[in-house]
């Protein structure tokens, strides 16, 4: 009888195509977060299914089209309340539908992937320090970190505000009814890690996403060029969505992310996996909270 060793249990039986992955990443990213009316999210989850357990119908044009329509429809119906990444996820299953059509899908899917990131952060970036004042100055992050309960422990243990600063500092945004005012003028009183939080927040984050806007439109990159296009994006991930609860939105860029690896990027295949697991144990395990029950609050 022939003996088994550790290494056969761990050797792969074959070479993993980083396209495969992306794409069956993103079905389980589907099934994670079903989307849309119930018509819609049916058929997305019983496609979704298929595609993880049949290869046929992973690698099917017709499938990503018909995830396309999903969307879509998804989009039509929630209209206009759909988060911005729906949107990238209806094209990103376009193009696949396409790539997957194609002699090389590989290629074709890579190139989209890469177009896909670089003008969504593009758009990001215009968006932040051209069409909206309200960010550069640094209301935007003050104000949703200050009212989003989502963000509650994260501003009490990078910020320095205590349960009262937070619920003084919501009252003080909190509108008057027309014409009222108040006899005693309310006070917001913020910390200067507060403050040191939310300028970080603001100027950080929108340096970072016009160097992955930058890194991504390059049309090619090598040497420490790529390094950068994929450390930049898996930063960004990594930060990002420790916070920001939008999951959906980080898995897609890891997804898309992959799509551009060669087929010898193992290790790099690897980091976009475990970043992955990562932003699902971030969505999944309220860590702040943790965190701060281990402080004492």
């Amino acid at each position: 009888m022939p003996s088994v060793r550790l290494r056969d249990w761990t050797r792969p039986a074959g070479p993993v195509q980083p396209v495969e992955i992306a794409l069956r990443l993103t079905l389980v990213e589907l099934l994670l977060r079903p989307m849309g009316p119930w018509f819609v999210r049916a058929f997305m989850l019983l496609l979704a299914m298929l595609g993880l357990v049949s290869g046929p119908v992973l690698g099917a044009p017709v499938t990503w089209l018909t995830l396309t329509a999903l969307v879509a429809a998804r989009l039509v119906a929630d209209w206009p309340l759909p988060d911005n990444h729906i949107y990238l996820l209806a094209y990103w299953c376009l193009s696949a539908a396409i790539a997957l059509g194609l002699a090389d899908p590989s290629r074709a899917l890579a190139r989209s992937a890469r177009l896909l990131i670089g003008l969504a952060f593009a758009f990001a970036v215009f968006w932040k320090a051209v069409l909206s004042p309200d960010y550069l100055d640094g209301r935007f992050f003050a104000v949703t970190l200050l009212t989003d309960d989502r963000f509650a422990d994260a501003v009490m243990m990078f910020g320095g505000l205590n349960e009262k600063q937070l619920a003084d500092s919501r009252e003080y945004l909190t509108p008057l009814p027309a014409g009222a005012e108040l006899l005693d003028p309310r006070r917001l009183d913020l910390t200067p890690r507060f403050q040191v939080l939310v300028h970080t927040a603001t100027w950080g984050g929108l340096a970072l996403e016009a160097a992955i806007s930058a890194f991504w439109l390059l049309p090619a990159a090598r040497g420490w060029l790529a390094i950068a296009r994929h450390s930049t994006l898996l930063l960004f991930c990594l930060g990002t969505y420790a916070f920001a609860p939008v999951a959906g939105f980080g898995w897609l860029l890891l997804v898309m992310g992959m799509a551009t690896c060669a087929p010898d990027e193992v290790r790099l295949r690897g980091f976009y996996v475990a970043t992955f697991g990562i932003v699902l144990l971030y969505a999944e395990i309220p860590w702040t909270s943790l965190v701060m029950d281990s402080l004492g609050r």
